[in-house]
């Protein structure tokens, strides 16, 4: 049986400004029930969670993903070279975050691991040069970008430069 924290209704609800009673109007389950799934002391079926999170306009599996995922994650750092870039990564269900470095001239013309998501380049020192299939843009230190990242892009180093990628899963909240 999963183990799914639903005390996370409770913040919700209190977020939403709502009593025990005025949810269970809004949703048609049952005081007791809500108060007992705030408290863990029962399993919600998946009709209950369905009409919880109509509520607070969740869909259940955002709903269910809330109460599995707890109030934190930890991860540890991976690093990989990808063509001339040195990257120190952390990655989670719905965000991969990298820190990149390059020499001048160094290029990755192939990024790894692209699915349905945003991407935001923002660059720490140096120069960088995004090109994108009809656009090419020149970032500098403290100035980023966001954009999809199924489009094919290049990134080059036009100094020695140091970056933050950042990949957003589109169909995630965090």
């Amino acid at each position: 049986m999963a183990n799914f924290d639903f005390s996370v209704l409770r913040q919700l609800r209190k977020k939403a400004e709502l009593s025990i009673a005025e949810l269970s109007e809004r949703s048609g389950v049952s005081t007791a029930v809500i108060s007992k799934l705030e408290r863990n002391q029962t399993m919600a079926e998946i009709d209950t969670v369905f009409r919880l999170a109509r509520v607070f306009e969740l869909g259940a599996a955002e709903l269910l993903s809330m109460a599995e995922a707890g109030s934190s994650r930890r991860c540890n750092v991976s690093s990989h070279r990808s063509e001339d870039f040195l990257f120190s990564e952390i990655k989670y269900r719905n965000v991969r975050c990298l820190y990149g470095k390059a020499p001048a001239g160094g290029r990755v013309s192939s990024p790894k691991i692209h699915r349905d998501d945003f991407e935001t380049c923002w660059v720490l020192a140096g120069r960088v040069r995004l090109t994108l299939p009809s656009e090419v843009h020149e970032l500098a230190g403290g100035e980023s970008i966001q954009f999809d990242a199924l489009l094919p892009h290049t990134y080059e180093a036009c100094e020695e430069s140091e970056l933050i990628i950042i990949h957003l899963r589109k169909d995630q909240r965090f």
